[in-house]
């Protein structure tokens, strides 16, 4: 698929630039400091979406190799996977309506888009997910770890937090991209637990409210060295069940 740029409407660039700007008001002040360089290095601007082929490629190609992929929506798990593998992320190209402005059952091409591609100039992110793909292809036909490989996926790409001198920043994209979340997560009465691979992996999670708790790294490098991690804790599970 291709973004296909000229479908999008006036109204669709409202959109993008009153989400845009509703979320830059904010994130400044709680956002990671990569997220923020990262904005600026893909050239994310409020007036207009994002034309990936000729703006958002080549400054992610420049950087770390990495590019968006246009998908319909959903995918299964393994396309997922060996897009990601392959420096590939999924995006969705459509972009949701004014009634849709702060609940979406699906995410939507602002959500995939501001929420994750700025990450995507970091090399030491990009390298994580790369390597996270890789241990996710070669169990791709075993649901019960590809539950665990989802976890950790969920818990830093989607709603992770860091702690950058001293303060809790967001880089989870999930988060990134919502307005009431942004400011949720980060409250007193919200649970924080350092980053803990085995935990991460044993702890459930859901998709149809706020989080009850978010895993905290140091690093991008912590969330790269922790793949190493991961098969002997899967060889672990796995011969649990036997």
């Amino acid at each position: 698929m291709n973004q296909d740029y000229e479908q999008y409407t006036e109204a669709d660039h409202r959109m993008w630039k009153q989400l845009f700007e509703r979320q830059m008001k904010q994130l400044p002040q709680i956002a990671s400091q990569a997220y923020l360089d990262g904005i600026e290095k893909v050239k994310f601007v409020a007036d207009h979406i994002p034309h990936f082929e000729s703006e958002t490629n080549p400054a992610l190609r420049s950087l770390t190799g990495w590019e968006v992929y246009v998908v319909p929506g959903l995918i299964p798990h393994r396309e997922f996977y060996t897009h990601l593998y392959n420096r590939q992320f999924p995006a969705s190209s459509w972009l949701r309506k004014p009634e849709q402005i702060d609940y979406l059952e699906e995410p939507d091409m602002f959500h995939d888009t501001f929420g994750h591609v700025p990450l995507l100039s970091s090399q030491a992110f990009c390298d994580f997910m790369a390597h996270l793909s890789e241990v996710a292809l070669k169990h791709i036909d075993q649901e019960e770890i590809l539950q665990r490989i989802s976890r950790l996926y969920w818990y830093t790409v989607e709603f992770g937090l860091i702690r950058e001198n001293g303060s809790l920043k967001i880089y989870g994209g999930g988060i990134i991209s919502s307005s009431g979340e942004s400011r949720y997560c980060l409250g007193s009465n919200v649970a924080k637990i350092d980053f803990d691979l085995a935990l991460v992996l044993d702890t459930p999670y859901h998709i149809d409210r706020y989080q009850d708790h978010y895993f905290v790294i140091q690093s991008y490098d912590q969330l790269y060295e922790s793949v190493t991690g991961i098969e002997p804790l899967l060889e672990a599970y796995l011969a649990q069940q036997v």
